[in-house]
């Protein structure tokens, strides 16, 4: 028998009350402040940042404490407060020459202007869980470098300057740039707003995807041209000014991934480029970005589309985590009437077998 469970206000109620006492936790234990989740949780702070499409560390660290490091939840939330917000204009596009580096690697020139800078990463750690974390203990001083107003020179201008990566991507000087959550998705999309999706995208979605391509599903063949790190400013052009006045510095992964391509009638053999860009530190989303960003351009160069990953319909309609988690958990909220109607239709079709069971089989004693 089925029996519908009921429900109302104060079971409501209660169940946030039951959340929000579960989000505090053991009471003889310190509350954590939302100073110490961005200084101490910041990957995660930065996660939330890029995939809410909002630099806000404070903001971001406050939605984690309230998700209770639920990451897509606190992303949700921070998008809901995101259209809540006034808009002033659209930034410059950002100088990344111009950044203040704090990590910068290329997987293709061992020696490069401007030299490798390991930064903060967990590439050479041991992967191994160090009890000295269970306790307070004193951290060491790094060691500090110099900070330079230098800009350095991309790698792929390197290559460029040879003639062997294509040119980059440009628009046509009137080309508004769109923006995704002011207006519907249509397809086929620009380079720029699938890079807006990218960017907004889940980091596992677009990481399964990227490790996809270098399986053989589309395979691409990239090579790491450089990833940065560092803290770029933002601009925003003043009509009345007539020039674009500063804002502030934001941090930023850049990932420039370089791509074989056999060249065609109409261009010479050179390397491609995949590219991603994301708030904060987060090179593992900026490198799946770029290996997706490359593998969607398979029409635009004149490959042929046969992996998952080449087709934008299927990436960006899917890459977006809280869309798919608000589609995914509607399920948990009542479905009563469908289910009575699939449970009723279910029964007669039974029924109907059983009947006529039963009649081939008395069709079957008459005859004998």
């Amino acid at each position: 028998m089925y029996v519908a469970v009921k429900g109302g206000e104060a079971a409501i109620t209660n169940a946030h009350r039951l959340l929000a006492d579960r989000r505090r936790g053991e009471r003889s234990l310190p509350s954590v402040t939302i100073g110490q989740i961005v200084e101490q949780l910041g990957l995660a702070v930065d996660r939330v940042m890029a995939e809410a499409s909002l630099y806000d560390r404070a903001l971001a660290a406050l939605s984690v404490r309230q998700a209770r490091g639920d990451l897509i939840e606190a992303i949700f939330l921070l998008r809901a407060y995101r259209t809540t917000l006034p808009r002033f204009g659209t930034s410059v596009p950002l100088d990344t020459t111009a950044m203040k580096i704090e990590r910068r690697i290329s997987a293709t020139y061992k020696d490069l202007p401007g030299g490798q800078l390991l930064g903060p990463t967990f590439d050479y750690t041991h992967r191994l869980l160090d009890p000295s974390l269970l306790a307070d203990e004193q951290v060491e001083e790094p060691m500090r470098k110099e900070a330079s107003d230098e800009g350095i020179m991309r790698v792929s201008d390197i290559l460029a300057h040879e003639g062997l990566i294509e040119p980059d991507g440009e628009f046509a000087e009137d080309h508004q740039a769109g923006d995704l959550t002011r207006e519907p998705m249509e397809f086929p999309m620009s380079r720029d707003l699938r890079l807006q999706a990218l960017a907004r995208g889940d980091e596992g979605f677009l990481l399964a995807l990227g490790y996809s391509t270098q399986r053989g599903y589309g395979r691409t063949h990239p090579f790491v041209g450089e990833i940065r790190i560092g803290e770029v400013e933002v601009e925003l052009e003043v009509a009345e000014l007539g020039f674009a006045v500063p804002l502030g510095r934001i941090r930023i992964t850049e990932c420039q991934m370089v791509n074989q391509f056999k060249g065609s009638s109409k261009a010479p053999p050179q390397f491609t480029r995949g590219y991603g860009l994301v708030f904060g530190q987060s090179e593992r989303k900026a490198m799946s970005m770029s290996l997706v960003d490359r593998a969607l351009r398979a029409e635009e160069l004149g490959e042929d589309i046969t992996a998952p990953a080449q087709d934008e319909e299927f990436v960006i309609s899917h890459s977006d985590n809280v869309q798919a988690t608000g589609f995914v958990e509607h399920l948990k909220l009542p479905h009563y009437v469908d289910f009575q109607a699939e449970l009723a239709l279910v029964r007669r079709m039974r029924a109907d077998i059983e009947t006529a069971r039963s009649s081939g089989k008395d069709m079957q004693e008459a005859a004998e």
